[in-house]
């Protein structure tokens, strides 16, 4: 039986636009008929994978999103050597193709961003040494082996689709759904000036520029899903390296925020409530707790009340949804990170 990791966060937000639309605007969501602010999964999954802390704990098994491979880890360390320019781009052009479609307009890029693990990155740079030395282009013996079945953690957890060559598509082992506001919201609007230092006002007392920004605050729910045995096998069995991987997963989650507009807002947040379980049930989001908006003014309370109530009515018509739980609340000062990391290790 698979077993099943479940995290349910609430984190709250000051006035702040972590995640924008195409206008700039915050992003929202309607939900029981009601706007809600929303963060995407991937700029959560962003902010995660490449933050400072999944960097350190993960330091030496971390991969690259690029489109720029051929250039990047081939071309220009091929020209640097003072490779011939043709036989150089000949070399990028043959290695990059292995990853995905050429760009037509640029044939050193691939047309869609393509997640490389660290050890396929190592795998080029040994072979890019090679021709260096050799001053020739590669075999088509060496293409065929830079695909190795060793996959960076940030790949096991997120996965990676390559419409191309889809025999080297990876199931992300983790699934993260988007974080919603649990109360109704209303996106406002910042109007702002900038002003000249160096103006004196003797000709013009104006602004030198004049903006707005859109901004709202939120209650967030966020639920993430581990399947921890794809997770395991994704990682060529390595248990010491899984367990790592969903502790640091856990705890950037709880700690770290999006960048959106930090510098405008410092919308810097911890979760204050998680609920942690494991179990190997079809995993439940606890979502519907929140279909109709959190009113009052303790809405956090009000938030963590209507979550655990859900979770005991799935309960209650299902049957327990899942083994063992653990509950952090920075509300009332009960549980620590380091309890609940230990909980997640299993």
């Amino acid at each position: 039986m698979t077993t099943f990791i479940q995290l349910h966060l609430l984190t709250a937000y000051a006035p702040s636009n972590l995640n924008r639309d195409d206008s700039g605007r915050p992003k929202t969501a309607k939900m029981g008929g009601y706007d809600r602010l929303r963060v995407s999964s991937q700029s959560l999954k962003r902010a995660w994978r490449v933050s400072e802390l999944f960097a350190d704990a993960m330091k030496g098994h971390i991969g690259v999103r690029t489109r720029r491979i051929g250039k990047d880890y081939i071309h220009d360390p091929m020209i640097e050597a003072g490779i011939d320019k043709k036989m150089a781009k000949s070399a990028a052009e043959k290695i990059a193709s292995q990853f995905g479609k050429l760009r037509k307009e640029n044939t050193l890029e691939i047309e869609q961003v393509v997640h490389v693990s660290n050890h396929e990155i190592s795998l080029i740079n040994a072979l890019v040494k090679t021709l260096i030395a050799d001053k020739r282009e590669p075999a088509e013996e060496e293409l065929k082996l830079l695909r190795k079945d060793q996959r960076s953690v940030d790949m096991a957890l997120f996965g990676r689709m390559l419409a191309s060559t889809p025999e080297f598509n990876v199931e992300a082992a983790c699934q993260v759904a988007h974080a919603l506001g649990v109360s109704a919201v209303t996106v406002e609007d910042d109007f702002f000036t900038a002003v000249d230092d160096l103006n004196n006002k003797e000709n013009d007392a104006g602004s030198a520029h004049i903006g707005e920004q859109g901004f709202a605050s939120a209650l967030f729910y966020t639920y993430i899903c581990i399947s921890r045995d794809l997770l395991l096998e994704n990682l060529d069995g390595d248990e010491e390296l899984t367990n790592r991987a969903i502790a640091v997963l856990t705890e950037t989650a709880m700690t770290v925020s999006p960048t959106g507009k930090q510098n405008s807002f410092a919308s810097r947040a911890y979760a204050s409530y998680v609920l942690a379980e494991t179990g190997s049930r079809q995993p439940r989001s606890l979502a519907v707790a929140f279909f109709q908006p959190v009113r009052g003014g303790d809405q956090l309370q009000t938030a963590i009340q209507h979550l655990q109530q859900q979770r005991d009515n799935f309960d209650c018509v299902y049957g327990p949804c899942v083994a063992r739980s653990y509950e952090l609340n920075a509300v009332k000062g009960e549980g620590s990170m380091a309890e609940l990391l230990k909980f997640v290790h299993g």
